[in-house]
Protein backbone atom coordinates (compact mmCIF):
# COMPACT_ATOMS: atom_id res chain seq x y z
CA UNK A 1 0.00 0.00 0.00
CA UNK A 2 1.86 3.50 -1.32
CA UNK A 3 0.49 6.74 -1.15
CA UNK A 4 2.13 9.33 -3.37
CA UNK A 5 1.60 13.33 -4.05
CA UNK A 6 1.70 14.14 -7.64
CA UNK A 7 1.63 18.12 -8.95
CA UNK A 8 0.26 18.14 -12.56
CA UNK A 9 0.74 21.78 -14.67
CA UNK A 10 -2.63 23.34 -15.40
CA UNK A 11 -2.57 24.97 -18.90
CA UNK A 12 -2.24 28.55 -17.98
CA UNK A 13 -4.24 29.82 -14.80
CA UNK A 14 -7.45 27.89 -13.35
CA UNK A 15 -9.16 30.90 -11.35
CA UNK A 16 -13.07 30.77 -9.30
CA UNK A 17 -14.25 33.48 -7.17
CA UNK A 18 -12.21 31.74 -3.81
CA UNK A 19 -8.53 32.06 -6.09
CA UNK A 20 -6.49 30.78 -8.81
CA UNK A 21 -4.17 27.77 -9.27
CA UNK A 22 -1.32 26.77 -12.19
CA UNK A 23 -0.88 23.25 -10.37
CA UNK A 24 -3.50 20.20 -9.44
CA UNK A 25 -1.95 18.71 -6.54
CA UNK A 26 -3.08 15.15 -6.49
CA UNK A 27 -2.97 12.38 -3.68
CA UNK A 28 -2.62 8.82 -5.48
CA UNK A 29 -3.48 5.33 -3.44
CA UNK A 30 -2.03 2.23 -4.91
CA UNK A 31 -3.00 -1.26 -3.23
CA UNK A 32 -1.14 -4.47 -4.46
CA UNK A 33 -2.22 -7.75 -3.95
CA UNK A 34 -1.44 -11.25 -5.91
CA UNK A 35 -0.03 -8.92 -8.90
CA UNK A 36 -2.38 -7.23 -9.14
CA UNK A 37 -2.46 -3.21 -8.69
CA UNK A 38 -5.50 -1.02 -7.83
CA UNK A 39 -5.22 2.83 -8.08
CA UNK A 40 -7.34 6.19 -6.94
CA UNK A 41 -6.88 9.81 -6.98
CA UNK A 42 -7.96 12.48 -4.80
CA UNK A 43 -7.76 16.65 -5.06
CA UNK A 44 -7.29 17.79 -1.21
CA UNK A 45 -9.50 21.02 -1.60
CA UNK A 46 -8.72 23.76 0.84
CA UNK A 47 -12.46 25.15 1.17
CA UNK A 48 -12.87 21.86 3.01
CA UNK A 49 -9.79 22.63 5.11
CA UNK A 50 -8.13 19.84 3.12
CA UNK A 51 -4.04 19.97 2.72
CA UNK A 52 -1.94 17.35 0.56
CA UNK A 53 -0.14 16.67 3.79
CA UNK A 54 -3.32 16.26 5.74
CA UNK A 55 -5.02 13.75 3.19
CA UNK A 56 -2.18 11.62 3.20
CA UNK A 57 -2.18 11.47 7.16
CA UNK A 58 -5.61 10.81 7.10
CA UNK A 59 -4.75 8.19 4.78
CA UNK A 60 -1.82 6.61 6.48
CA UNK A 61 -4.04 6.26 9.47
CA UNK A 62 -6.94 4.66 7.77
CA UNK A 63 -4.93 1.72 5.91
CA UNK A 64 -3.20 0.99 9.06
CA UNK A 65 -7.28 0.44 10.89
CA UNK A 66 -8.01 -1.53 7.30
CA UNK A 67 -5.25 -3.66 7.89
CA UNK A 68 -4.11 -6.59 5.46
CA UNK A 69 -7.34 -6.98 3.66
CA UNK A 70 -9.02 -2.93 3.48
CA UNK A 71 -13.12 -3.47 3.28
CA UNK A 72 -14.85 -0.79 1.53
CA UNK A 73 -17.81 -0.89 4.10
CA UNK A 74 -15.22 -0.62 6.78
CA UNK A 75 -13.75 2.17 4.83
CA UNK A 76 -17.05 4.67 5.27
CA UNK A 77 -16.78 3.73 9.01
CA UNK A 78 -13.12 5.21 9.16
CA UNK A 79 -12.78 8.03 7.32
CA UNK A 80 -15.69 11.27 6.58
CA UNK A 81 -16.47 12.04 3.30
CA UNK A 82 -13.51 13.84 1.43
CA UNK A 83 -10.50 13.19 -0.41
CA UNK A 84 -8.58 10.97 1.73
CA UNK A 85 -11.72 8.15 1.75
CA UNK A 86 -11.81 8.86 -1.77
CA UNK A 87 -8.73 7.67 -3.03
CA UNK A 88 -8.80 4.88 -0.50
CA UNK A 89 -12.11 3.89 -2.24
CA UNK A 90 -11.64 4.21 -5.73
CA UNK A 91 -8.65 1.88 -5.48
CA UNK A 92 -10.17 -0.58 -3.61
CA UNK A 93 -12.83 -0.67 -6.68
CA UNK A 94 -10.04 -0.98 -9.40
CA UNK A 95 -8.17 -3.51 -7.02
CA UNK A 96 -11.48 -5.61 -6.70
CA UNK A 97 -12.16 -5.49 -10.74
CA UNK A 98 -8.80 -6.42 -11.29
CA UNK A 99 -8.66 -9.49 -8.96
CA UNK A 100 -12.24 -10.41 -10.14
CA UNK A 101 -11.26 -10.47 -13.56
CA UNK A 102 -14.48 -8.02 -13.97
CA UNK A 103 -14.89 -4.27 -15.09
CA UNK A 104 -15.69 -2.09 -11.88
CA UNK A 105 -19.14 -1.64 -13.37
CA UNK A 106 -20.48 -4.83 -13.09
CA UNK A 107 -19.17 -4.99 -9.53
CA UNK A 108 -20.91 -2.14 -8.69
CA UNK A 109 -24.48 -3.11 -10.58
CA UNK A 110 -24.12 -0.23 -13.12
CA UNK A 111 -24.78 -0.20 -16.85
CA UNK A 112 -21.35 0.39 -18.68
CA UNK A 113 -20.03 3.65 -19.16
CA UNK A 114 -20.99 5.74 -21.91
CA UNK A 115 -19.49 8.26 -24.17
CA UNK A 116 -20.56 11.76 -22.58
CA UNK A 117 -20.12 15.22 -23.65
CA UNK A 118 -18.29 17.31 -20.82
CA UNK A 119 -18.58 20.91 -19.97
CA UNK A 120 -15.67 22.81 -20.53
CA UNK A 121 -14.79 25.13 -18.02
CA UNK A 122 -13.69 28.66 -18.77
CA UNK A 123 -11.86 30.28 -15.82
CA UNK A 124 -12.58 33.71 -14.25
CA UNK A 125 -11.62 36.44 -15.59
CA UNK A 126 -12.39 40.02 -16.87
CA UNK A 127 -15.47 39.90 -19.52
CA UNK A 128 -13.41 40.52 -22.18
CA UNK A 129 -11.16 37.51 -22.08
CA UNK A 130 -13.45 35.83 -20.70
CA UNK A 131 -15.26 36.40 -24.22
CA UNK A 132 -12.44 35.78 -25.75
CA UNK A 133 -11.90 32.01 -24.15
CA UNK A 134 -15.70 31.95 -25.35
CA UNK A 135 -14.59 32.41 -28.96
CA UNK A 136 -11.89 30.05 -28.49
CA UNK A 137 -13.77 27.35 -27.62
CA UNK A 138 -17.10 28.17 -29.44
CA UNK A 139 -17.17 24.56 -31.49
CA UNK A 140 -17.73 23.25 -27.28
CA UNK A 141 -21.27 22.51 -27.27
CA UNK A 142 -21.31 22.72 -23.11
CA UNK A 143 -19.39 25.94 -21.21
CA UNK A 144 -19.14 26.24 -17.68
CA UNK A 145 -18.01 29.95 -17.14
CA UNK A 146 -16.86 30.33 -13.71
CA UNK A 147 -18.40 34.08 -12.05
CA UNK A 148 -16.76 36.13 -9.06
CA UNK A 149 -19.85 37.97 -7.33
CA UNK A 150 -17.88 41.53 -7.69
CA UNK A 151 -20.81 43.09 -10.08
CA UNK A 152 -19.14 41.94 -13.45
CA UNK A 153 -20.53 38.52 -13.84
CA UNK A 154 -23.74 39.57 -15.78
CA UNK A 155 -21.01 41.55 -18.68
CA UNK A 156 -19.18 38.18 -17.96
CA UNK A 157 -21.81 36.08 -18.99
CA UNK A 158 -23.39 38.58 -21.81
CA UNK A 159 -19.37 38.17 -22.86
CA UNK A 160 -19.53 34.28 -23.16
CA UNK A 161 -23.01 33.98 -25.01
CA UNK A 162 -21.38 36.51 -27.58
CA UNK A 163 -18.48 34.64 -28.04
CA UNK A 164 -20.39 30.98 -27.91
CA UNK A 165 -23.89 31.76 -29.28
CA UNK A 166 -24.20 28.31 -29.98
CA UNK A 167 -23.27 26.66 -26.86
CA UNK A 168 -25.33 25.77 -23.93
CA UNK A 169 -24.17 27.37 -20.45
CA UNK A 170 -23.63 26.75 -17.14
CA UNK A 171 -22.71 29.66 -14.29
CA UNK A 172 -20.66 28.58 -11.54
CA UNK A 173 -20.81 31.01 -8.77
CA UNK A 174 -18.59 29.25 -6.05
CA UNK A 175 -21.02 30.55 -3.08
CA UNK A 176 -20.18 34.50 -4.16
CA UNK A 177 -23.34 36.10 -4.25
CA UNK A 178 -25.47 37.27 -2.05
CA UNK A 179 -28.84 36.45 -0.87
CA UNK A 180 -29.85 40.42 -1.04
CA UNK A 181 -28.68 39.95 -5.02
CA UNK A 182 -28.95 35.96 -6.24
CA UNK A 183 -32.83 36.47 -7.39
CA UNK A 184 -31.98 39.61 -9.20
CA UNK A 185 -28.97 37.77 -10.97
CA UNK A 186 -30.84 34.34 -12.07
CA UNK A 187 -33.57 36.33 -14.20
CA UNK A 188 -30.54 38.18 -15.78
CA UNK A 189 -28.92 34.68 -16.07
CA UNK A 190 -31.98 33.40 -17.89
CA UNK A 191 -32.01 36.36 -20.59
CA UNK A 192 -28.84 34.80 -21.74
CA UNK A 193 -30.16 31.78 -21.93
CA UNK A 194 -28.46 29.80 -19.23
CA UNK A 195 -29.55 26.78 -18.91
CA UNK A 196 -27.98 25.82 -14.94
CA UNK A 197 -26.72 27.88 -12.18
CA UNK A 198 -24.08 26.22 -9.66
CA UNK A 199 -23.95 27.17 -6.21
CA UNK A 200 -25.08 30.70 -6.15
CA UNK A 201 -24.84 31.22 -2.65
CA UNK A 202 -22.69 30.31 0.28
CA UNK A 203 -23.05 26.51 1.79
CA UNK A 204 -25.46 27.45 4.70
CA UNK A 205 -27.43 30.35 2.79
CA UNK A 206 -29.67 27.93 0.75
CA UNK A 207 -33.03 28.69 3.07
CA UNK A 208 -33.17 32.24 1.28
CA UNK A 209 -33.20 29.94 -2.67
CA UNK A 210 -36.75 28.87 -1.24
CA UNK A 211 -38.40 32.12 -0.95
CA UNK A 212 -37.16 32.93 -5.15
CA UNK A 213 -38.50 31.99 -8.18
CA UNK A 214 -35.66 31.03 -10.74
CA UNK A 215 -36.52 30.99 -14.07
CA UNK A 216 -33.15 28.66 -14.29
CA UNK A 217 -32.25 25.75 -12.46
CA UNK A 218 -30.34 25.76 -9.09
CA UNK A 219 -27.21 23.25 -8.17
CA UNK A 220 -25.89 22.73 -5.42
CA UNK A 221 -22.35 22.01 -5.34
CA UNK A 222 -20.22 23.18 -2.11
CA UNK A 223 -23.75 22.51 -0.28
CA UNK A 224 -23.94 18.99 -0.99
CA UNK A 225 -21.31 16.64 0.20
CA UNK A 226 -23.24 12.83 0.60
CA UNK A 227 -26.79 11.91 1.50
CA UNK A 228 -26.76 13.61 4.67
CA UNK A 229 -28.90 16.50 4.98
CA UNK A 230 -30.01 15.71 1.18
CA UNK A 231 -33.67 16.28 1.55
CA UNK A 232 -33.41 20.19 3.00
CA UNK A 233 -31.43 21.02 0.17
CA UNK A 234 -34.35 19.57 -2.41
CA UNK A 235 -36.31 22.27 -1.01
CA UNK A 236 -33.54 24.35 -2.39
CA UNK A 237 -32.21 23.16 -5.30
CA UNK A 238 -33.34 21.63 -8.26
CA UNK A 239 -29.98 19.20 -9.24
CA UNK A 240 -27.08 18.73 -7.66
CA UNK A 241 -22.81 18.01 -8.05
CA UNK A 242 -22.03 15.11 -7.42
CA UNK A 243 -17.56 15.05 -7.12
CA UNK A 244 -16.19 12.05 -5.49
CA UNK A 245 -13.60 14.21 -3.65
CA UNK A 246 -17.11 15.45 -1.71
CA UNK A 247 -18.78 12.40 -1.41
CA UNK A 248 -15.52 10.22 -0.35
CA UNK A 249 -15.26 8.16 -3.13
CA UNK A 250 -17.55 5.51 -5.73
CA UNK A 251 -19.35 3.77 -3.23
CA UNK A 252 -21.06 6.80 -1.65
CA UNK A 253 -21.28 8.44 -4.78
CA UNK A 254 -23.57 6.15 -6.26
CA UNK A 255 -26.06 5.55 -3.27
CA UNK A 256 -25.93 9.66 -3.61
CA UNK A 257 -27.05 9.23 -6.95
CA UNK A 258 -29.64 7.19 -6.11
CA UNK A 259 -31.16 8.92 -3.38
CA UNK A 260 -30.66 12.54 -5.05
CA UNK A 261 -33.39 10.53 -8.05
CA UNK A 262 -35.63 9.23 -5.47
CA UNK A 263 -36.06 12.74 -4.81
CA UNK A 264 -36.97 14.06 -8.18
CA UNK A 265 -33.22 15.86 -8.18
CA UNK A 266 -31.47 16.40 -11.79
CA UNK A 267 -27.36 14.83 -11.52
CA UNK A 268 -24.70 16.14 -12.52
CA UNK A 269 -21.43 14.80 -12.15
CA UNK A 270 -18.62 16.94 -11.60
CA UNK A 271 -14.81 16.65 -10.71
CA UNK A 272 -12.05 18.82 -9.32
CA UNK A 273 -8.93 19.67 -11.39
CA UNK A 274 -7.11 16.59 -11.79
CA UNK A 275 -5.86 13.70 -13.89
CA UNK A 276 -8.15 10.78 -15.93
CA UNK A 277 -7.29 8.74 -13.43
CA UNK A 278 -9.68 11.02 -11.12
CA UNK A 279 -11.88 11.32 -13.90
CA UNK A 280 -12.37 7.44 -14.75
CA UNK A 281 -14.19 6.31 -11.77
CA UNK A 282 -17.23 9.50 -12.10
CA UNK A 283 -17.47 8.13 -15.49
CA UNK A 284 -19.04 4.97 -14.21
CA UNK A 285 -22.32 7.81 -13.37
CA UNK A 286 -21.80 9.74 -16.53
CA UNK A 287 -25.51 7.93 -17.75
CA UNK A 288 -26.99 9.11 -15.24
CA UNK A 289 -26.33 12.49 -15.24
CA UNK A 290 -28.36 15.50 -16.90
CA UNK A 291 -24.79 17.53 -16.96
CA UNK A 292 -21.54 15.88 -17.08
CA UNK A 293 -18.34 18.00 -16.24
CA UNK A 294 -15.49 16.13 -15.79
CA UNK A 295 -13.15 18.34 -18.32
CA UNK A 296 -10.37 18.01 -15.36
CA UNK A 297 -8.04 16.66 -17.94
CA UNK A 298 -8.51 19.25 -20.71
CA UNK A 299 -7.77 21.94 -18.30
CA UNK A 300 -4.05 20.30 -17.97
CA UNK A 301 -1.23 20.91 -20.06
CA UNK A 302 -0.43 16.68 -19.74
CA UNK A 303 -2.37 13.74 -18.76
CA UNK A 304 -1.53 10.10 -17.44
CA UNK A 305 -1.19 7.36 -20.49
CA UNK A 306 -2.45 6.19 -20.73
CA UNK A 307 -5.21 8.39 -20.15
CA UNK A 308 -9.61 9.32 -21.05
CA UNK A 309 -9.89 9.98 -24.97
CA UNK A 310 -11.71 13.12 -25.49
CA UNK A 311 -13.06 13.84 -29.04
CA UNK A 312 -13.39 17.82 -28.49
CA UNK A 313 -15.67 17.56 -25.69
CA UNK A 314 -16.71 14.07 -26.35
CA UNK A 315 -15.19 12.06 -23.31
CA UNK A 316 -15.03 8.41 -23.65
CA UNK A 317 -15.19 5.44 -21.81
CA UNK A 318 -11.73 5.07 -19.86
CA UNK A 319 -10.02 2.39 -20.80
CA UNK A 320 -9.98 -0.77 -17.90
CA UNK A 321 -5.75 0.12 -18.22
CA UNK A 322 -6.36 3.37 -16.51
CA UNK A 323 -8.69 2.44 -14.05
CA UNK A 324 -11.53 -0.69 -13.51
Amino acid sequence: MTVAVESWPIAGRFRIARGAKTEALVVVVTLERDGRRGRGEAVPYGRYGETADGVVAAIDQALARLGSVPDRAALQQILPPGAARNAIDCALWDLEAKLAGRPAHVLAGLPPPVAAMTAYTLSLDDPAAMGLAARQAADRPLLKLKLGGDGQDLQRVAAVRDGAPAARLIVDANESWSPATVERLCHDMARHDVALIEQPVAAGDEACLTSIRSPVPLCADESCHDRHGLAALAEAYQCINVKLDKTGGLTEAIALVDAARHLGLGIMIGCMVGTSLAMAPAALLAGAARFVDLDGPLLLARDRTPGITYHGSLMLPPPRALWG
